[in-house]
This record gives structure tokens, C-alpha cells and sequence, in this order.
């Protein structure tokens, strides 16, 4: 547990968790991808003082007729978002089952970049074979060889975002230098699908690392900063938490809420004649806004933090900013983020040390 204060994500794609959420949205369906919703929902969030916001992501369509069947990369959406926004932090979901980790690792780096470090990732894969046909590439099958994918990609991920020292840029005009090759560093990873030889394209984020959160049934504790563990009750959630073996644990949690013109059952009843709101196993609360912050007070003894997919992002998101956090906020179990802090410092985690840096032989550095 990082402390006193419980950090809370939410997940903005689409208009929701639910795949009808659309028919209660409160713009129209041409509106979803521009730019300005995009920003507006983004802005809602960071103004009502949530941690981070994930965006979720996939090469196939996230639905089916006739509800909605598009989205826009989360990268670029994530980068967007970090140009119009100044606190909150931004992960979008990769998953690395088919891509290209280089290419991975250069994207979310840049990101970091851009956002002067509130980058984190969210590491999931792609189950679905047409994901495989899509990607032009052979079908990674099963669960083991998935996880192998999102093991690897991490790891090549995190290696390359070290390839580059914190100082290997020089930019000296006397001496017409841009980089100091003795910082840039080959990763030489060798896998059991591909190699990676290095280093980077872009120098190392702001943060030495960005923030990585997944599954830990995935992806190695080790290699994750923040678990996403899941449970259908409380008690499921804080054993879960128990066991993740990663710095910082964040609780899976849908939401739906009552909202002055309706209650939360009679919303969900409304979506569920269009389509089924598919149970992943997560904890659910369908209630009102008094009662989830009873149960995130709850979940505080057990997580560090908890994400929140609303039903209906126009719906639910009005009553988590106008009712939920401040209700936190004023029992001091969540906290702002602040103006210059970077996602790592807002979640309490240490900048680490480059590994090449501190492989480096002892006097080497003083010598250059």
C-alpha cells in the first residue's frame, strides 16, 4: 500500500462499459470520435481529480452491429489527450501479443515525452484469432503463449527505454555533438519468437520507465508497476491484492449509478434489452453514489488504488465528479495529483536507476 490516499483510474473508451452504452450517450453517435468529446471527457476527469485515465485499445473492432464497432488508437489518442490536459495521467492499452515491441516501446516512450511524464501502459493481449489474420501474422493460440508474448514485450519494452542514459543527449553547438554514443546501449534480447538488437529511437522517458499495469496471471509481477487484479466481491479482491507481488495494486471495478433521472437498475435493465453486459469476473456495484464510496472506503484497506469502468460515461461520470471524489476527498482517502508531478511521484513510485548506468565500470563515469 502506498499510503493514506486511494488513487482512482478511470477506463474512457467508447461511451462506456457497456457495449449499448451509446443509446443513453448524450451526444450522437457521429460525434464519439472527434476531437472535441475526446478532450471533453478527458477534461471532466482530470477536473474532477482522478489519478489516471486508461483508453482501451485492439487491431479488431471493439463491437458488432448495430452497436458501436470503432474506435481511434489509443496512442493517439492518449497523445491528444496529453497536449489538452496538465495533471492526470494518461496509459493506453497495448497489447504486444502481435506488435511489434520496438515499435511499442517508442510510441509510449514518446508519449512520455509529450506529456512530460504521465505516460503509463497498460499491457493486456489479443485472444481472438482474427486478431492474428489482421496483423498478418501466425496465431499465437493459447493462454501460455500469449503470456510468453506480453512477458517478452515488456521486457524488451522497459530494456530499450533504458538503451539511452539520462544524459546521453548533449546538444553542445562548440562541439557539434547531439549524443554521446557511450550512453546508447545495444539490448541484445533473444526471445523464443524474436530478437531485438537496439537501442531506441527516442531518449529515455522522464521517467526512466513508464508506469506498466496489467494482470499479474499475464504479465510477471516483476515486471509490472501497478497489478490489475480483479474479484466479484470485496473479500475476492483483497485476496487477489494479497498475492499480486507488484508495487502497487489497483481493484477492477464497473460502476453504475443513480442519477436524477433514473436509478442505477432501471439504467442497466434499459441497456440490457439491446445487449448483455458481459461479466468478466470484476466487481460490480449498481447503486448509488453513498454506497460505492462506502465500498472504495472498503477496498482502501486492501488496494492502492481502483479502476472505474462507468456503464455510461455521460451518465456516470457526471455523478462520480459531483458527488463521488468529492465525498473522497473530503474523508481524505483520495488525493489530487499535482501540477508538475510525474505519474511515477503521483503514485509514490521511485524513478529507477538506468541498469546500463549502474552496469557501468566503476570510475567510468567519473572519467567522461
Amino acid at each position: 500500500m502506498s499510503g493514506p490516499a486511494l488513487h482512482l483510474a478511470v477506463e474512457l473508451d467508447g461511451d462506456g462499459a457497456h457495449p449499448a452504452a451509446w443509446r443513453r450517450a448524450a451526444h450522437a453517435p457521429d460525434q464519439l470520435l472527434t476531437p472535441r468529446r475526446v478532450a471533453r471527457v478527458a477534461a471532466l476527469a482530470e477536473n474532477a481529480g482522478f489519478t489516471l485515465i486508461t483508453l482501451d485499445d485492439g487491431v479488431l473492432p471493439p463491437g458488432a452491429a448495430p452497436d458501436a464497432v470503432g474506435r481511434i488508437g489509443a496512442v493517439e489518442r492518449a497523445a491528444f489527450v496529453a497536449a489538452s490536459t496538465s495533471t492526470i495521467g494518461i496509459a493506453p492499452v497495448v497489447p504486444v501479443t502481435y506488435a511489434e515491441p520496438f515499435h511499442v516501446a517508442s510510441q509510449l516512450a514518446s508519449l512520455d515525452h509529450v506529456s512530460a511524464g504521465r505516460a503509463g501502459w497498460v499491457v493486456t493481449e489479443e485472444e481472438r484469432p482474427e486478431a492474428a489474420r489482421a496483423w498478418g501474422r501466425p496465431l499465437v493460440a493459447d493462454a501460455e503463449s500469449r503470456a510468453r508474448e506480453s512477458r517478452d514485450g515488456v521486457e524488451v519494452a522497459r530494456a530499450l527505454w533504458d538503451s539511452w542514459e539520462d544524459d546521453a543527449v548533449i546538444r553542445s553547438v562548440a562541439t557539434s555533438r547531439y549524443l554521446d554514443r557511450e550512453r546508447l546501449h545495444y539490448i541484445d534480447f533473444t526471445g523464443d519468437t524474436y530478437a531485438v538488437k537496439g537501442p531506441a529511437i527516442v531518449p529515455r522517458p522522464p521517467q526512466g520507465q513508464l508506469v506498466v499495469l496489467g494482470r499479474p496471471d499475464r504479465v510477471p509481477a516483476a515486471r509490472l508497476d501497478v497489478a490489475l487484479v480483479e474479484g466479484r466481491d470485496p473479500a475476492a479482491v483483497a485476496t487477489a491484492a494479497a498475492v499480486a507481488g507488484t508495487p502497487r495494486v489497483f481493484a477492477e471495478v464497473e460502476v453504475a449509478l443513480d442519477t436524477p433521472r433514473d436509478t442505477a437498475s432501471e439504467r442497466v435493465a434499459d441497456l440490457e434489452r439491446h445487449a448483455p453486459w458481459r461479466d468478466r469476473g470484476r466487481l460490480r456495484h449498481i447503486g448509488s453514489a453513498d454506497q460505492l464510496v462506502a465500498l472504495l472506503g472498503e477496498l482502501s484497506r486492501h488496494v492502492d488504488g481502483v479502476r472505474l469502468h462507468p456503464l455510461v460515461l455521460d451518465e456516470d461520470l457526471a455523478v462520480l465528479s459531483r458527488l463521488v471524489l468529492p465525498a473522497l476527498t473530503e474523508r481524505r482517502l483520495v488525493a489530487r495529483p499535482l501540477p508538475g508531478t510525474s505519474l511515477r511521484s503521483t503514485l509514490g513510485l521511485q524513478r529507477p536507476a538506468n541498469r546500463f548506468a549502474a552496469a557501468a565500470p566503476a570510475g567510468q563515469e567519473d572519467a567522461q
